[in-house]
């Protein structure tokens, strides 16, 4: 019996961790109709992770994945901040805003022993990391209480390393996923596929379960990245519509409406490629930018933007992340979105 049976899950679906578009509860939502659900950390401090942990598990004993960032922290640059800065000060005008000042930190921690610290209080049952994964010693750690670990794969060769340096599954990301693509090995997008054509190839890689993500938006594509080898599926998109996500009114508006049919990766909003609806601010800077600092960097300088857009009813400058296949998005609750996929797919 492989180890996702062991967690007692109804049917082989994940639900992505969204960082910024969701919290407990819509984790708690799929996790009691059956799925993994998953609670994001990357931007949650020690205690704000402690207390959503408590709160998942007041609400529900079902087993959840908790996931991290390994991003290696940029070295300070001031002129790069300032490039940055000068790049955005027409739209600034615009809304007659002043320059902020420069971030105090990056905003975003990767994964450390205060993090871990706080899990190992908790012990959840799955921990997922993307851009790689920990040190090893904080890995050793994480397995030592029996989680399972994940990680994200954009490459065969990504997938390969994985594997070798402990991952206990691997979620196949392909381009078509919305946010933040996981690779870390090499930079360079020209390397990235889409899940059709990078899932089988890591199947025939690797000796653990892989996990297909990017695109499963619908049961029918439930069903193919099953017939391709995957033991299950990550979906991200296909719930920012539910009632359970926190996205806000511009960004469910965008997504539900059937709008959201133009999608690009963009470095604009953090600093590091991730894919969402193409606003404004990408068509006119173009959606990869120089200009932008590295992650997660960026996200200061836009931030006043788009509170001044969105307060004007406007998502210019708002990162609307979403995948390529947006058409599976309802507004209707999560335990019955993953039922609908789970249902028709004849899981």
């Amino acid at each position: 019996m492989s180890w996702m049976h062991t967690l007692g899950l109804r049917w082989p679906i994940l639900q992505a961790p969204m960082a910024g578009a969701q919290g407990v509860e819509l984790a708690v939502a799929i996790a009691e109709a059956g799925g993994l659900g998953a609670l994001p950390a990357a931007m949650l401090g020690p205690e704000a992770l402690d207390a959503a942990l408590h709160d998942y598990r007041a609400r529900t004993s079902r087993p959840l994945n908790v996931n991290a960032f390994c991003h290696a922290l940029p070295a300070a640059d001031p002129d790069a901040l300032e490039r940055w800065q000068a790049t955005l000060a027409p739209y600034y005008a615009e809304y007659g805003l002043e320059v902020p000042a420069p971030p105090a930190g990056p905003g975003r921690r990767p994964f450390d022993d205060t993090a871990c610290d706080v899990l190992e209080a908790h012990r959840p049952a799955v921990v997922s990391f993307h851009f790689g994964l920990p040190a090893p010693a904080l890995l050793a750690r994480v397995k030592a209480w029996g989680a399972r670990v994940l990680s994200s794969a954009t490459t065969v060769e990504e997938a390969r390393w994985l594997e070798a340096h402990g991952a206990d599954a691997i979620i196949a990301q392909g381009l078509e996923a919305g946010g933040h693509r996981g690779h870390f090995l090499d930079d360079d997008l020209t390397t990235q596929m889409g899940t059709l054509a990078l899932l089988p190839q890591v199947v025939e890689a690797v000796d653990v379960p892989v996990i297909a993500a990017g695109g499963i938006a619908g049961p029918r594509s439930v069903t193919a990245a099953r017939a391709l080898g995957a033991a299950a599926v990550q979906v991200g998109t296909a719930f920012l519509g539910c009632p359970e996500s926190t996205i806000g009114a511009l960004h469910r508006q965008a997504l539900t409406s059937g709008e959201a049919r133009h999608t690009a990766l963009t470095n604009l909003y953090s600093g590091r490629p991730a894919r969402g609806i193409v606003t404004r601010l990408m068509r006119e800077l173009g959606p990869m930018s120089e200009s932008a600092p590295p992650f997660p960097l960026a996200t200061a300088a836009v931030a006043p933007l788009r509170a001044a857009a969105e307060d004007a009813g406007c998502r210019d400058f708002s990162p609307l992340w979403a995948g390529q296949d947006t058409s599976g998005c309802r507004a209707i609750p999560a335990a019955e979105q993953l039922r609908w996929l789970a249902g028709q797919a004849g899981l």
